[in-house]
């Protein structure tokens, strides 16, 4: 039985160690923290929890071929988001609510966007042409090299070659009229860290995930529920997991990774080894790859900073529904600064889960939890936070406003996460929440590699990594490196 150790236990790190464990490898994962989940953790305080990072997720069929391919049902109750959020304009008094039904959605516009129904219709259409055009052969992909990820490219139908050649925002413009609905449209690409103003036009598959493909879902419970289901399964595999240690150097003989050595100086060797940790910080820091360097790295593109605030507030807030967006009246302006700017926002864009609303189990009686994200710089732009607490402070009072319920003066337990924290706790580069963007030259075999460019054995896995970032991703990500594995390793167990 071959050995195989998983550094890191992020989403991808824990649906590798299934799909190993199912297939007869020995799993060890190391684990940073004392707890598992990466990004997707949970805060708990004084009877409040909080899910840290996601709040959601699209194309849960990932999960059914991931449980599925161990021989499991999914061990969490999915429930649809219906509507799927709401948003908030400033200025405007009424929120916006989404929803899939496109009847439903006209009627919520009728009074801003003639025939919505049947342009979003067409736009989703055209969408989702593109994702199914592509899903198998771009998403669900290994390559080997640029040329063949080119010669897959060039099977992709020609009528989706503009595409490419256009942003978001201008597939949106060409559809609609109304700023207000453009905006919503462009959302998903905002909140995944980019703005739609330098987002290709193909991420507007997104929408089509989002409103008709799949839709959103949450776990009941919160989303660690997932971790903690699926913990319980690698337990009975009998994998083991050792918290609290850092893997910080390594030892190699002949171009082979033999041993990882964690903080303590212990050594943790292996037959194959797997880094769910973050791409930048593992080849840069700990391998030393001059690619990595923080001189090349700073030159590439990367999605926003999370900055994360979480509360528990005594008393309920009926304006709020369990997703909902809050945006000022400069969409445009506050895009093309939000990147690079070096101080807090004044009018911060920001988003609201409130877990409370659908699990009240999360939050005692009569009060509810807030989990509030506002996309940042990162710390090439905005190296001191020191500013935290009044930017903080700045999004409780304007989010006090707007549902009228005064936050501040009912807050029992507050945490606030800078980019800083972000970076130092998760070994996040620059601060970035989901790594790198997902450019044209960023994605499918321009993306950092699965397999290490020089360690036969050493291979990669989560959101640094091919297809990309999101729930759904790091467990298609899980697939295709075991599959990688398989090939290299035919008789591994």
């Amino acid at each position: 039985m071959k050995k195989a150790l998983i550094i890191g236990s992020g989403l991808g790190g824990l649906s590798t160690a299934l799909r190993l464990a199912k297939k007869g490898y020995k799993v060890t994962i190391l684990e940073k923290h004392s707890t598992p989940g990466g990004r997707m953790n949970v805060i708990e305080m004084n009877g409040y929890k909080f899910d840290m990072g996601p709040s959601f997720m699209s194309m849960t069929y990932e999960l059914d071929e991931l449980f599925g391919s161990i021989g499991k049902k999914v061990p969490v109750t999915l429930e649809e988001l219906d509507p799927l959020y709401q948003v908030f304009f400033e200025g405007k008094d009424k929120p916006r609510k989404i929803y899939k039904d496109l009847k439903k959605l006209e009627d919520e516009f009728a009074d801003l966007e003639p025939n919505l129904a049947e342009k979003v219709d067409q736009y989703l259409t055209r969408a989702g042409q593109f994702f199914h055009d592509t899903e198998d052969k771009v998403v669900k992909s290994n390559f080997n090299n640029k040329l063949e990820y080119v010669l897959k490219l060039s099977r992709v139908p020609l009528k989706h070659l503009p595409y490419l050649f256009k942003t978001m925002w201008g597939e949106v413009d060409k559809t609609f009229k109304s700023e207000e609905v453009k905006i919503i449209f462009s959302l998903v690409a905002f909140f995944l860290g980019a703005t739609p103003f330098n987002t290709p036009a193909i991420y507007s598959l997104l929408n089509y995930t989002e409103m008709r493909h799949n839709g959103y879902w949450k776990v009941r419970g919160g989303m660690y529920k997932l971790v903690e289901e699926i913990m319980k399964i690698l337990n009975e595999f009998g994998v083991e997991v050792h918290y609290n240690t850092e893997i910080v150097s390594i030892g190699n003989n002949n171009g082979r990774l033999y041993q990882v050595v964690d903080q303590n100086g212990k050594t943790w060797e292996a037959d194959i080894f797997i880094s769910n940790s973050d791409a930048a910080s593992f080849r840069g820091q700990i391998l030393g790859r001059k690619n990595y360097s923080e001189d090349k790295l700073d030159k590439m593109h990367w999605t926003l900073a999370p900055f994360t605030v979480y509360l528990g507030v005594k008393g309920k807030m009926d304006r709020l529904m369990h997703h909902n967006y809050f945006l000022g009246s400069n969409f445009k302006g506050y895009a093309d600064t939000i990147f690079t700017s070096s101080i807090s926002p004044q009018k911060p864009y920001y988003y609201v889960n409130v877990l409370s609303k659908s699990d009240p189990e999360t939050a005692p009686d009569g009060c509810e939890n807030l989990f509030i994200l506002c996309p940042v710089p990162d710390l090439r732009y905005k190296k001191d936070w020191s500013d935290k607490e009044e930017l903080a402070q700045n999004i409780i009072d304007d989010l006090s406003a707007r549902v009228g319920y005064d936050i501040s003066s009912n807050i029992e337990v507050k945490k606030i996460l800078a980019p800083d924290d972000w970076a130092k706790t998760l070994n996040l580069y620059k601060g970035s929440g989901l790594g790198l963007a997902h450019d044209i030259d960023q994605v499918g075999a321009f993306r950092p590699k699965n397999k290490d460019e020089v360690f036969n054995n050493l291979y990669y896995v989560g959101a640094s990594t091919t297809p990309g970032t999101g729930l759904p991703m790091v467990i298609i990500s899980s697939r295709l490196v075991t599959e990688r594995i398989e090939v290299d390793h035919a008789s591994a167990v």
